[in-house]
């Protein structure tokens, strides 16, 4: 059997761009602490939408697809789910709401995964949420030519009840030991759930929840404004590659974590980088739409379209955004920049 051993972590030998992301990460999260205290009305908006990213990009990762209107129907509990996909998705807004409500009585121990797999799967009607695989499952590619390869074999089912319980074990004793630090801890752990491959469906989208639950628990929270995963479903290429890195090897405990840890470091950096962007702008400002919306037009050095202004800033509307650079336009305070879709705006 596989065996879980987290102590390399405290070893003081670990890859120096691991040693800065973190830095750089713990940097961003004491300054996003700073901008909660001060703008707690901002980060109640960017929470409304970052679930309603998340739960569409888990479950787009997983090609599990429906509108946006639809996603939106579903998560603010406005519709029942019409379809199977509607159905899936439904379950995991439940269990992420489960997770943003309840993070401090939940934890890395079976019994918590279990009910989390099977609220996920609850709309489902599968006989098999909340039970862990029952027979023997195989991750398959497929290359150029359409031929299909087994990629990874995940933990045999019959080993995978005990191969979970050392898993949550040895997350206790490295969680515990103060040579090591939590945010290298967490990608591993998440990694180790991916190759067990505990479940018969859904173990990508659970290794999500687990990742929140986790960031959540050692107070890493941006993922409840800035989604966590939209920013692996933007990369997804990057992220496969690590995951297919990182799990080389694993059956036989020869795996390196490192790119897996990296790349799940990086999302992290990304999100606490995109949160940042939203208060970077405002300079001690009163912070008004209209004042977000004019400061980062005004202080971007490079053109900047609508489409870009509002992902930057999604709780505001794009007809505020329009209506904000016309009048900034009128008062020539930006210059536009090409026509119709292709339109920019640059300080004046």
């Amino acid at each position: 059997m596989r065996r879980f051993d987290y102590s390399f972590l405290g070893n003081g030998l670990l890859p120096a761009n691991l040693i800065n992301l973190t830095s750089n990460i713990s940097s961003l999260k004491t300054m996003a602490g700073v901008h909660k205290g001060e703008y707690a009305q901002v980060f109640t908006a960017l929470e409304v939408v970052a679930k309603m990213q998340s739960v569409k990009s888990s479950n787009e990762i997983e090609g599990i697809i429906t509108s946006d209107e639809r996603i939106a129907a579903i998560v603010n509990q406005n519709s029942a789910p019409l379809n199977h996909n509607e159905a899936e998705i439904a379950g995991y807004r439940d269990a992420l709401n489960e997770i943003h409500l309840g993070y401090e009585h939940i934890d890395f121990r079976e019994r918590d995964i279990l009910r989390l797999h099977e609220i996920m799967m609850s709309f489902t009607g599968y006989e098999f949420g909340g039970q862990y695989k029952t027979d023997d499952n195989v991750i398959l590619e497929v290359d150029a030519d359409g031929n299909r390869k087994v990629r990874f074999r995940p933990t045999p089912a019959e080993e995978t009840e005990a191969a979970m319980e050392q898993l949550e074990l040895a997350y206790i004793d490295a969680r515990d030991d103060s040579n090591i630090n939590r945010l290298l801890l967490i990608p591993c752990v998440i990694l180790d759930f991916l190759c067990i491959h505990p479940f018969r469906d859904g173990n990508g989208r659970m290794s999500r929840l687990l990742s929140l639950l986790l960031l959540y628990k050692n107070r890493f929270d941006v993922g409840k404004y800035v989604s966590f995963e939209e920013q692996i479903n933007a990369y997804k290429a990057y992220y496969y590659e690590a995951l297919k890195q990182s799990s080389t090897g694993w059956d036989t405990n020869e795996n390196s974590y490192f790119p897996f840890i990296e790349n799940f470091l990086s999302t992290l950096y990304m999100c606490y980088k995109e949160l940042d962007k939203r208060f970077a702008v405002v300079h001690g400002k009163r912070i008004t739409k209209k004042v977000r919306i004019e400061a980062t037009i005004l202080n971007s050095l490079t053109p900047i379209s609508k489409t870009e202004i509002c992902k930057i800033l999604p709780d505001v509307s794009p007809t505020t955004v329009e209506a904000v650079l016309g009048a900034m336009v009128k008062d020539g305070q930006v210059q536009k920049i090409g026509s119709s879709r292709n339109t920019k705006y640059i300080k004046a």
